[in-house]
């Protein structure tokens, strides 16, 4: 790039990802020392970035021994939907513990700013607000979940992204999970007429879910009498789904859409358990005090967000040798509504 090109605009890290033949979040961890990175790769990122004039944000901060001192939360979606699921605030509530422990003021960024074309990543990242951020709930064609990880920005996701290599992540394993809870039906309560209600398929726990359901009838040989149906995680979509007589079983994305199927269902004088086995995903609190109590996955958002938070500041502090993709564990609540009394 030549003095006049560089004049005309700011050096980007995707400049200096271009001239080495790297992605940029690559190149972004060379600059931050990664272990990750090799030793050679390093040194051209470093000759490439000096040569053309490249300084990021978080390097020059740092450069500068300047800090925030303050994580953001980001959550792509509306503040309505943020404030009104559990899964949210057992998020929240996992990151600022570990926050407030290392004296650190957390930022929630949650809405898209449609009037001016920006998003929250954007915004963090342009406002030298945060020294990091966690992501959670990001659909699986954002495109601005790589320009967040390219910006050098120190970044945890909570959940799964497996097409994002690069990305330092948090998460349980959906798939699996889903498939033994709807295994669970199968085997112990002798369900065949299986329905399913998904989240929406735009973001990677919605598929997993999905996956692990058809892998479940599948391998028992009924999934010719299986049905997945598309929801929100909304309690709305879980009963509006939940129509017909057809099924004996219902293995519903999350607790909200598992207790508005259960409405629904005792609408039209259907028995649960009798007449349906029901259970859900998520364990945030609703589960346990309907009648019957749902049966259900427990996912630990509290304990992966505290996680991730944990290894964000570790990051912050430019200590990026430790691990870079985490598995939690999940814990199978069987209760009433599937027939575990």
């Amino acid at each position: 790039m030549s003095p006049a090109k560089r004049a005309d605009r700011r050096v980007t890290l995707q400049d200096v990802a271009d001239r080495v033949g790297i992605t940029a979040a690559a190149c972004s961890m060379a600059l931050r020392d990664s272990d990750r990175i090799s030793p050679a790769t390093k040194a051209q990122v470093r000759a490439v970035a000096a040569e053309i004039g490249y300084v990021g944000s978080s390097a020059a901060r740092a450069l500068r021994r300047q800090r925030a001192g303050a994580v953001a939360l980001i959550v792509p979606t509306t503040s309505k939907h943020v404030f009104g699921h559990s899964y949210f605030m057992h998020v929240l509530s996992g990151v600022t513990s570990v926050a407030n422990e290392h004296d650190t003021q957390v930022l929630i960024a949650t809405n898209a700013d449609e009037a001016r074309g920006l998003t929250a990543y954007e915004r963090v990242m342009r406002s030298h607000s945060a020294d990091g951020a966690i992501l959670t709930s990001a659909a699986i064609e954002d495109e601005t979940v790589g320009r967040l990880l390219a910006s050098g920005l120190p970044l945890v996701l909570i959940g799964n992204f497996p097409q994002l290599a690069d990305a330092i992540t948090v998460g349980v394993d959906d798939r699996t999970a889903s498939r033994q809870a709807t295994e669970h039906l199968i085997v112990a309560h002798g369900r065949r007429r299986l329905l399913h209600l998904t989240g929406p398929l735009d973001h990677q726990t919605g598929v997993d879910r999905r996956d692990g359901f058809r892998d479940a009838v599948a391998a028992h040989g009924i999934e010719a009498e299986a049905v997945a149906l598309e929801g929100d995680f909304s309690e709305e979509s879980g009963r509006r789904l939940a129509e017909g007589d057809w099924f004996d079983g219902i293995v519903a994305a999350n607790d909200d859409m598992a207790f508005g199927a259960l409405t629904a269902l005792r609408g039209r004088g259907r028995d649960v358990p009798g007449d349906v086995a029901l259970i859900g995903f998520d364990d945030f609190g609703l589960s346990r005090v309907t009648t019957p109590a749902i049966s259900t996955v427990a996912v630990p958002a509290e304990e992966m967000a505290a996680v991730a938070t944990g290894r964000l500041l570790e990051l912050i502090d430019g200590r990026t040798g430790g691990w870079s993709r985490r598995q939690m564990d999940v814990t199978f609540r069987y209760r009433a509504s599937c027939g575990c009394a």
